[in-house]
């Protein structure tokens, strides 16, 4: 299949040497995507952070104004400057300061019901006795409270003490089994050492299916008729020497043609 017809297909063309045709007379084609897309070189506006203007600029002055500006609630950067802050911040900073000042309005102008509650109570305080204690029963219910809570303290510390304890005795009561299972595999594990009727040994034996003469179980298969055929051949000697006058082979030819 022809490949001709993409648009950045670039065929052959013919030169003027021999035998070829002059075809430089010929329009040339080219395609969009061959064209260069830029053309013109874009360079930094003013304003855009070129190296000249950060050089000029006192960026530890204008953070000192901005820093000024937002804490005394202006909103706006000084004219040295000559930018805004944004606009973001400085809706936050009116904000802050909106909200600031109706709280303040409403701290400032309390209800009359909070006043005249106030009041009473500093009136009913003041027509107290001073010599009449003013947290009896508050101290009495802390005290009680105190109690409860020494006592749950001390009782909580008794379980803990008990369960500890329990565990001890149950790892103390493990180590000793394992021991004494451990001692009697010894003492029982070789039939041999211990071989007296009426031991543990003898006793192990009976149960693993050993008598207590020691005396094995037969296998299911000792009364076969064909058992070790091969017992009674003559096993057949078989060593190699690295001599051709000392070998086998040798001395068989040598008896059977030479003497």
């Amino acid at each position: 299949m022809t490949t001709a017809a993409r648009p950045t297909f670039d065929p052959a063309r013919g030169g003027s040497g021999r035998g070829e045709k002059d075809l430089s007379a010929l329009s040339k084609q080219y395609s969009s995507r061959d064209l260069p897309g830029h053309t013109k070189l874009k360079y930094r506006e003013t304003g855009q952070g070129t190296s000249e203007e950060n050089r000029n600029r006192d960026f530890r002055k204008e953070l000192e104004e901005r820093e000024r500006d937002a804490r005394s609630g202006t909103g706006a950067t000084s004219s040295s400057s000559g930018k805004a802050l944004p606009s973001i911040v400085r809706k936050a900073i009116e904000a802050n300061n909106a909200g600031g000042g109706s709280s303040a309005a409403k701290r400032a102008k309390p209800d009359a019901g909070q006043q005249q509650t106030q009041q009473a109570a500093q009136q009913q305080a003041a027509n107290m006795d001073a010599d009449e204690p003013l947290d009896n029963d508050s101290s009495d219910s802390d005290s009680d409270s105190d109690d409860d809570d020494a006592a749950l303290l001390a009782e909580l510390q008794k379980i803990k003490q008990e369960r500890l304890q329990e565990t001890a005795r149950r790892e103390s009561e493990k180590k000793q089994e394992d021991e004494r299972i451990r001692m009697e595999n010894i003492l029982s594990g070789n039939p041999l050492m211990n071989y007296e009727p009426g031991t543990a040994a003898s006793a192990a034996g009976r149960a693993s299916g050993l008598g207590g003469d020691l005396k094995i179980k037969r296998r299911w298969d000792d009364d076969v008729v064909f058992k070790n055929c091969a017992r009674s051949a003559p096993d057949k000697k078989t060593h190699f020497v690295n001599d051709a006058l000392r070998s086998d082979f040798h001395k068989k030819f040598m008896d059977k043609y030479i003497k």
